[in-house]
């Protein structure tokens, strides 16, 4: 069996570190829109992306019983992205300037999926 619910939501809050607006905002540039991979006319993490904003809106104060079990469907599969995505990014820090890191696909990505690596 996966992870507890509780720690789900407890790691999504924590690597999610965009706002909701934040986020709606990036998801309506050319960059965010072009990273990531799909079959149809929106990629997976810009989708995903949305989903975020969604459950973000819909529950400001994070209260761990307002979510749905949809919800934390969703959020395993960002805990999961976002983990496995920022392990290949801290190799990328040492090696990239923030321009650089700006342009890269990989961190385009992770911000479709709710985290910038580059906001600290």
């Amino acid at each position: 069996m996966g992870k507890p619910d509780e720690e789900v939501i407890e790691e999504f809050n924590e690597l999610v570190n965009m706002s909701a607006s934040e986020l709606e905002k990036w998801l309506k540039t050319d960059s965010s829109e072009s990273s990531g991979w799909g079959d149809g006319d929106e990629t997976v993490g810009h989708e995903s992306g949305r989903k975020i904003v969604d459950i973000l809106k819909r529950n400001p104060k994070k209260d761990p019983s307002k979510y749905t079990e949809e919800d934390i469907a969703h959020m395993r599969k960002v805990v999961s992205y976002n983990k496995r995505h920022l392990a290949q990014e801290e190799k990328m820090k040492d090696t990239k300037s923030k321009e650089e890191l700006e342009q890269s696909k990989s961190v385009r990505s992770l911000r479709n999926w709710g985290h910038d690596p580059l906001k600290y």
